[in-house]
């Protein structure tokens, strides 16, 4: 028989049970629709659980379910958990026992995770975890993986009034302070030294100044450099190719892709990896206005190399481009860009998985990384031949293809056109991933993907 005690809210004792002798129980479980059943049996408080059949031993399912109970307790103003780590383990069999505490540790955080700021009535506080029988350094090394998530969950959901393109700069000073990662931030003047003309482009038409941030974490500087680049639109209005739609309000997270970076960063320096790694995060809001660029504008970047632009609603690879050139400029052995940049790679991989271009054999490592940890991505190919989709009659090229199709993979060959040329380079779309409904380990609103995802990554290549 499995296990876990919960002490608090009635002050009754609770266990999971996993498995059980009892015949009546065993016939209520297996005809209820639910993964777990929360009854009362010879004066007890339990939260049943079907069996865990093979085909969901997986590191997501253990998540999932820590997450859905953790919840599912919080709800019930139950204030302390005990889990005895053995038993736990026992559960999932197929999986290794140290990275289940791991999973298990995390998934039960992030699903007591609540962004309530704004809300009059709060979500109780997160349930106390504690283990037995199980080593601290793996509770602990869920704790920062969840932290780092929700902290990418934080900046996402967060309104666009209070993080913006003058704030998100100060609001990551605050989050590194006394931490090894060194923040700096080049302000309006400097990016028009550094010619960021991108940036400067795409943000013309807000009040705020825009601002590129750069997180500088070496944890191991004898480690090839790895430049992690994020996507940092505080809002996304379209610009004057304005967005037609009934509530925009969710373009408050076009900032996800700078999230992720933030929160790999996090996870990198808390869990004191050894890597050499640098956060890129360009950071605008793109609004209409008597200043903003137009349709027909040309951007000549510090490359020399000049965009038309087409639609001002494509702005996030402009300012992308941007992130490449100076990961160039750094000397970086890897470059990782990530945004939620297209519809159209939700259209081809829906809501649940990312899209990633690139080197095969480093899209392959990537997927094993993300088919592990929950930040599923899928390879996507970069057609050559749509290449010329991007061309102009008055610049280089454009910033978007002349061809409905195929958009996501236009909008990777756009960037590949920036990436410096001794660089290994991944493009990770993740529009389609940023946002979802309350479900297992996730709340409703930001996912905070990408965040385990690049700090995984980093950590591999570095091995």
């Amino acid at each position: 028989m499995y296990g876990i005690k919960f002490i608090g809210g009635s002050n009754m004792e609770t266990k999971i049970l996993f498995q059980t002798n009892d015949e009546t129980l065993q016939q209520f479980i297996k005809g209820h629709p639910n993964a777990f059943a929360i009854t009362i049996a010879s004066g007890e408080q339990i939260v049943l659980v079907k069996e865990v059949k093979e085909n969901k031993q997986t590191y997501e399912e253990v998540r999932s379910l820590a997450g859905t109970i953790a919840r599912e307790v919080q709800k019930r103003e139950i204030e302390t958990v005990q889990v005895d780590a053995k038993e736990l383990t026992e559960a999932f069999t197929t999986l290794d026992e140290n990275k289940v505490i791991v999973a298990f540790t995390e998934g039960w955080h992030l699903g007591a995770y609540a962004f309530d700021s704004y809300k009059t009535k709060k979500v109780n506080t997160i349930p106390t975890l504690q283990f037995s029988n199980a080593d601290e350094a793996l509770i602990t090394k869920g704790e920062v993986r969840a932290f780092a998530m929700g902290l990418s969950r934080d900046l996402t959901n967060e309104i666009p009034s209070v993080l913006n393109p003058e704030s998100f700069p100060t609001i990551l000073q605050d989050t590194f302070a006394d931490t090894d990662v060194e923040v700096i931030v080049h302000d309006k003047a400097k990016l028009e030294a550094m010619e960021m003309n991108g940036l400067l482009a795409v943000n013309r038409g807000s009040k705020f100044d825009p601002a590129f941030i750069e997180l500088h974490y070496k944890g191991d500087e004898t480690k090839p450099l790895i430049a992690l680049v994020g996507k940092g639109v505080t809002f996304d209005t379209g610009g004057i190719s304005l967005k037609n739609s009934r509530d925009l309000s969710d373009m408050r997270m076009d900032m996800g892709g700078a999230a992720a970076v933030a929160g790999a960063i996090q996870l990198l320096a808390a869990s004191g990896a050894k890597v050499n790694v640098v956060g890129l995060i360009q950071t605008v809001e793109n609004m209409p206005d008597k200043h903003s660029i137009l349709p027909g504008d040309i951007i000549t970047y510090k490359t020399g190399q000049t965009v038309q632009v087409g639609n001002t609603d494509a702005e996030g690879r402009l300012i992308l481009a941007d992130g490449l050139i100076r990961a160039g400029e750094l000397n970086a052995d890897y470059i990782v860009d990530i945004a939620t940049l297209t519809g159209a790679v939700m259209a081809a991989l829906g809501t649940k998985v990312a899209g990633i271009f690139g080197e095969d054999d480093l899209l392959q490592t990537m997927k094993a990384i993300g088919d592990e940890n929950g930040d599923f991505v899928w390879p996507m190919p970069l057609v050559d031949a749509y290449d010329k989709m991007l061309d102009s009659d008055y610049a280089d090229f454009r910033n978007i293809s002349h061809s409905p199709y195929g958009g996501s993979i236009t909008a990777a060959l756009f960037l590949r056109r920036f990436v410096p040329e001794n660089s290994k380079w991944i493009h990770v779309d993740m529009a389609g991933t940023m946002d979802t409904k309350q479900e297992g380990y996730y709340a409703s609103g930001a996912t905070g993907f990408g965040a385990r995802l690049l700090a995984d990554y980093a950590e591999k290549i570095s091995e």
